[in-house]
Order: C-alpha cells, then structure tokens, then sequence
C-alpha cells in the first residue's frame, strides 16, 4: 500500500463534520432520561455508546488540532465546534447522576477550558440568517450551569451552584443576540439543526431546574431570587414546549424524512425536552408533568433509533465509497 492512502474507516471517521457531536448530545440526553424514568439498563446502554462516540470524537479533535492547525481553527469558528462543549456537559452530568463525581468534576473542568476560546470563535463568524446550530453557543453555555448545578447538589458545594448561576444567565442573554440571527425559515426547510431553537430552551429550562434542585440541604437562594428562579424555570419550559409544538407541525407540514447528520440536532431537543419536562415537574412540585415528559422521552428514544438506523445505513454507503477509491488508488499505483 502507497503512503498516500488510507483505512477506509479511518477516512470515512476523519470527514465528519464538527456537528457530528450533536450524536454524543443526543445519546447523553437519552441516557440522562431513561434514568430519570428507572429504565437504568437502557440508560447504561446509550451512556457506553455516548462515551464511546466522544472517545473517538476527542481523538479526532486532537489529532486535528496537533496535525492540522489550519483545519482545526476554520472547523473551530463554525456553530457546529460547540457541540463539543456541549457534549462534554451531558456526559458530565450523566456521570454525577451515576454517583460517580470524580468523571464528572474531570469533565467539568475540561469543558470551563473549551468554552471561552471556542465560543469567541464561533460567535466571530455569526452572520444573518443562520440557521438553527446559531442556538448552540446557549447550548453549551447552559450545559455548564446544568453539569455545575447537578455537581453542587451531588457534592454539596455551594460555590458551585452559585457559580452555575453565571453561564445560567450568560445562556439566556445568548439565546435571545442568536434568535435575531436565525433564520425563521429554517422551521420549514432546516435539515434538523432548525429543532435546537426549541432545545437549547430546553436545556435552559434544565439548568433552571438544577439549580432550584441543588438548594435541597443548602442555603442558596433567598425568596425573592427563588422566586425569580422558579418563575423563569417555568416560563422556559412553556416556551420550549411551544417551539416544540409549532417544529412538530412543520414536520408534518414540510416532511424531510432524508437521514442527514445533522438529524442528530433533532434527536437531542427532543430527548432535551422530556429530560427538562421530569426534572422541573420534580423541582417545581408539579408530579402531573411526569407523564408527559415519559411520553416526550419515549418519543425521543423512538427519534433516536430512526437516525441511528439512516446513520448506520450512510456510513456504510460511505465505507463502500471510500473502499472503492482505494482499491482504484491502489490499482492505478501498480500499473
């Protein structure tokens, strides 16, 4: 074999796109839910296949970062270079939910360090008319209050939920400059980035949750930013109920049953919604919401499987592709 080429899987793995990471978000909510529901087989099963797609998604970061500077800075200005962060957090929290902290705190830490230089990059290359993955940079924003919160009340540090309070509002002020910037015609014709507009609502309303959950056993909030918190908890889960309601219809309305990769981004406000439906029908006192946040989880979990079966069908399509002008490469090198 010539120098110049390449396992077919290792290139197939090396062209995927920064968004990619919208898989390890979607797989980690998931998981993230079904043990919220007591289904801890399942949400074992889906944590192993997160933490194996970020194992290898972390590689390739590196690798890009250490071999291909170039590469790695225009990947690292596009919305996509977020899920990163992103990732990190719903994997991190999963991991405080399993009771184990250390994995979780490593997490954190790893991904406070991503998200100053990551987002400056990325909110440089903002423009009009974006579509939905413009709302990932309050995504991984809100990931951090979220994966703080649920470490403060785990741990029982206070600081931590206190400092959870920064990226929470941080997230809020990002989601409303982003919204400006989306392109509203997405809901009809987006290829599933669009569905984040109502997920990183989502994961708003779970930070919110958490940190109303962590005051449990601690003295954080007076009354009068309880009351702030609870209110505002609320008011994001109506309002990302609402996206949900009206990007359902447009699926209906404008069907897009294509597998693309960035169906990933759908799967995870989908799982998003119901996980931030149970946890705030828990920290608010709302125990009628559980039902629906089950049935939102199992429609997540049905979303779920329906992109990973069209992502396991075009990776093989790919592997085909790549194999094949290989063997024309190799061929052509003997003659």
């Amino acid at each position: 074999m010539s120098s110049g080429t390449h396992h077919p899987l290792r290139t197939w793995w090396a062209q995927r796109p920064p968004a990619a990471g919208a898989a390890v978000m979607a797989t980690g909510i998931v998981s993230v839910g079904l043990h919220l529901t007591g289904h801890e087989v399942l949400s074992r099963i889906a944590l192993v296949l997160a933490c194996a797609a970020w194992l290898g998604l972390a590689v390739s970061f590196v690798s890009l970062l250490l071999l291909q500077r170039t590469t790695w800075l225009a990947q690292a200005g596009t919305p996509g270079a977020l899920t990163a962060v992103a990732a990190t957090t719903v994997l991190g929290t999963r991991f405080s939910l399993l009771g184990t902290q250390p994995p979780a705190e490593a997490l954190l830490a790893l991904a406070a360090v991503l998200w100053p230089g990551l987002l400056v990059l990325v909110v440089r290359h903002w423009e009009g008319r974006m579509p939905g993955a413009v709302f990932l940079g309050c995504v991984a924003t809100e990931g951090l209050a979220v994966l703080g919160a649920t470490l403060s009340a785990a741990t029982s540090t206070a600081w931590l939920a206190h400092a959870a309070l920064v990226p929470f509002w941080l997230g809020l002020g990002l989601y409303a400059i982003a919204f400006f910037r989306f392109d509203l015609r997405q809901v009809a014709h987006g290829a599933g980035d669009h569905w984040v507009a109502g997920g990183a609502l989502a994961i708003s309303a779970l930070a919110g949750s958490k940190l109303l959950a962590a005051e449990s056993g601690m003295y954080l909030w007076n009354d009068d930013d309880h009351d702030v918190l609870h209110g505002v908890t609320v008011a994001l889960l109506v309002l990302d109920l609402v996206w949900y309601a009206v990007l359902l219809v447009a699926e209906i309305v404008w069907p897009r049953a294509r597998y693309d990769v960035r169906r990933w981004s759908t799967v995870f406000p989908l799982g998003m919604t119901a996980a931030a439906t149970l946890s705030v029908a828990a920290a608010v006192d709302v125990p009628w919401l559980e039902g629906p946040g089950q049935v939102l989880l199992w429609i997540a979990v049905a979303a779920w499987l329906a992109v990973a079966s069209g992502a396991v069908a075009s990776a093989r399509a790919a592997l085909r592709s790549t194999g094949a002008e290989a063997a024309g490469v190799r061929s052509t090198a003997r003659r």
